[in-house]
């Protein structure tokens, strides 16, 4: 099951830098990040997402997969041409299609609903930032260092109270580490 954790930060570019961070950690599947959103609320209060996590792939995807298939369905017919012609229309009209319903909202909240998102991310205040992630799997104690480099608040975890607790202590790791009284 996933764990979502939402974490606010004082600036608008310290949630930037800590999914950078664990996404230079995710080449061992460790995070496994299933959703990750970058909220960031500027100066005027209006508030930003950043999807960062491509959960539907995109129209090139679907022309790739199109020529896939419509090759391999042109030499089963015996006919590669025709077949590598109709990929390409089917694989451009699949990838415009699912454009289309993710503008319409259709695919928008696959992962961590974007109306929780906004409502948690209205309440930031003006010239800050939060991440919000969906982890399938992660090595907790590779984790709570990683984000012991950043000073944070949680927002919201789905945690248990342990280790939130243990969450919290790194968060504020970061500032013992910064002041030296740690």
């Amino acid at each position: 099951m996933s764990e979502l954790v939402c974490i606010a930060f004082k600036d608008s570019g310290t949630a930037d830098q800590m999914l950078n961070e664990l996404r230079a950690m995710e080449t061992g599947y460790v995070p496994d990040l299933e959703d990750a959103v970058i909220v960031v609320r500027d100066k005027d209060g209006k508030v930003h997402l950043k999807q960062c996590v491509d959960v539907f792939g995109s129209a090139t995807h679907g022309v790739a997969l199109g020529v896939l298939w419509g090759s391999l369905m042109g030499l089963l017919f015996m006919n590669p041409i025709a077949g590598l012609l109709a990929s390409f229309a089917g694989g451009a009209g699949g990838g415009a299609i699912s454009l289309a319903a993710e503008e319409c909202g259709l695919l928008s909240d696959y992962g961590i609903p974007d109306n929780f998102i906004k409502a948690l991310g209205a309440t930031l205040v003006p010239g800050s930032s939060a991440i919000f992630l969906l982890i399938r799997n992660f090595e907790e104690d590779e984790l709570l260092s990683r984000i012991s480099n950043h000073e944070g608040t949680i927002l919201k975890t789905s945690l248990s109270k342990e280790q939130e607790e243990r969450l919290r202590l790194a968060l504020a790791d970061h500032h013992k580490k910064k002041t030296g009284n740690g």
